[in-house]
């Protein structure tokens, strides 16, 4: 007797990481079935780059797509679709042939275009891009790495045919074929935000040929199926569907259950990045505009110090001898409001605006306080700070945030969770599983299976949250006492940024005639 087909029951996601290249097996309510990872080295060759292998990625997630189908029986002839998101801005040149023409590009978080984004902010208004670009230049964005790569390297760039981002270079070594993705190309600086197409405008700007970047297509579109090579380096079964994808920040807002309006991400791990879900995206010098997996954008502003500011407490308040569940027990000795104690979270200086050689400090310091009390300003000077960010993109988009959902390792302290819900002033929801991305993708490959009728109901039946963190209501009455003294405090202490730089010069620049015998 012929053996029956077997059910189509799981969906491959495929996260193509900075700090690695992960595979994960989720079933049809979303469970993680297994899950590897093949870490990616960075590569510093100067101060303030920062690139990786491109083949590193294919390699890697070759590798953990392999060791998720040896744990899960018969897992590649149960997949109904495969999903990739990946890390953003990550600029990735091949040639008509799909070979990297560089073997390796140049990442996110790659500094080596500060000088060309200050040359184009001292001619250009932002006023006058930001309608196009739903963005403030920074060296983040491919357009700028694209200029630099055309005239710092000629000979590889003049061998590409197109440009891409690491997930949708896997993409390509799965199908062999190339696209996309609405929210990449929405932070790549080239598209027209306002028709979601590549903009002649700003290809000319740049001095680069559209025929360069690649066609923009929904990431629920079936991108192309595997190819035989790829079935025989992955264990794949040759002709399993491919989606287009999407970069993994949307796609982890979206694994969240931050998709519709009305609600708020905010993920803390080292840094703290706010994101409000909105129609449309909210044009404004200090924020940043992402289009979101299922057709909203997200206005985000990023804080440098998120959980950084732990991490330096740690250190230069207890000498690393201390580990984070001891200072946060600290912390909730002091009492809310740390004894009106404030802190500025600007260890990092600010990513965008006018100050971004901001300062932190403690403001209020008295004989009275101790550890507790500044370990406690701490987590509540990063709250008051993204609450600031917060109020700027509500007011922008012109209706209060109903919720706020948290992830990244701040989420995973309560203590920190009810100062930022008394703060924010409205409850906070975790997911219960970490893998937001992960979870994402699966949800995508769900609907463009047909298993859900949209992406939001995708992510209802997919995506579960644990308790909801409520406002303290005395908390919140005190936090709102002391937002605008933080407010207040941050802006008159923007003149001195200059002078602190002056003083912090290195030494030897002090004029020697100058110095007391």
């Amino acid at each position: 007797m012929a053996r029956a087909p077997l059910v189509k029951d799981l969906t491959l996601s495929i996260d193509v990481g900075t700090g690695s290249v992960r595979a994960a097996l989720v079933d049809r309510g979303g469970a993680i079935l297994a899950l590897d990872a093949v870490e990616q080295q960075q590569i510093v060759p100067a101060f303030g780059w920062a690139e990786q292998e491109v083949e590193g990625w294919w390699r890697g997630a070759a590798r953990a797509v392999r060791a998720v189908l040896n744990r899960v029986p018969e897992a590649a002839a149960r997949i109904e679709a495969v999903a990739a998101c990946g890390q953003m801005h990550g600029t990735v040149l091949v040639d008509a042939e799909g070979r990297p023409v560089r073997p390796t590009a140049p990442l996110w978080n790659d500094k080596r275009t500060v000088e060309r984004v200050a040359a184009f902010e001292a001619t250009h208004a932002a006023r006058d891009y930001l309608p196009l670009t739903a963005n403030p230049a920074t060296p983040a964005w491919p357009a700028f790495k694209l200029a630099w790569l055309r005239d710092d390297d000629p000979a590889a760039f003049a061998r590409a045919a197109h440009v891409l981002m690491p997930k949708d270079f896997v993409n390509l070594r799965l199908t062999g074929e190339v696209a996309m993705d609405r929210g990449d190309a929405s932070c790549s600086f080239l598209m027209d935000a306002g028709s979601g197409a590549w903009s002649a405008e700003l290809a000319a700007l740049f001095g680069l040929d559209r025929a360069l970047l690649p066609p923009i297509r929904d990431g629920l579109e079936i991108l192309g199926t595997v190819t035989r090579e790829a079935a025989r380096e992955t264990g794949l079964l040759e002709g399993t569907p491919v989606l287009v994808g999407g970069a993994d920040y949307p796609m982890a807002l979206y694994g969240s259950g931050a998709c519709r309006p009305g609600l708020a991400s905010d993920v803390t791990g080292t840094s703290c990045i706010l994101t409000l879900i909105a129609k449309a995206p909210l044009l404004d010098p200090e924020i940043c505009n992402v289009a979101t997996v299922e057709g909203n954008w997200g206005p985000f502003v990023l804080l440098e110090t998120g959980g950084d500011g732990m991490r330096w407490a740690r250190r230069a308040l207890h000498g690393n001898a201390s580990g984070y569940e001891r200072l946060v027990a600290q912390a909730a000795e002091a009492r809310p409001g740390s004894d009106a104690l404030f802190f500025l979270p600007y260890l990092a200086g600010e990513r965008l605006g006018r100050h971004r050689n901001a300062r932190a400090q403690f403001f209020g310091l008295a004989a009275a306080h101790g550890l507790p009390e500044m370990q406690r300003a701490i987590l509540e000077g990063v709250g008051f700070a993204a609450a600031r960010h917060l109020r700027i993109m509500e007011r922008a988009a012109g209706r209060p945030v109903e919720r706020v959902i948290a992830s990244g390792g701040g989420a995973k302290t309560e203590l920190w969770l009810r100062i930022k819900a008394s703060i924010y002033g409205v409850p906070i929801l975790v997911p219960e599983e970490a893998e937001c991305g992960v979870v994402g993708c699966a949800a995508l490959a769900q609907t463009a299976t047909g298993r859900h009728r949209d992406l939001v109901a995708a992510a209802g039946a997919l995506v579960r949250h644990g308790a909801e963190i409520a406002p303290e209501p005395a908390w919140a009455e005190l936090y709102a006492r002391m937002q605008p003294i933080f407010d207040r405090l941050y802006a008159q202490s923007q003149p001195l940024y200059d002078a602190l730089d002056a003083l912090a010069a290195p030494r030897g620049t002090v004029d020697e005639a100058a110095r007391p015998d």
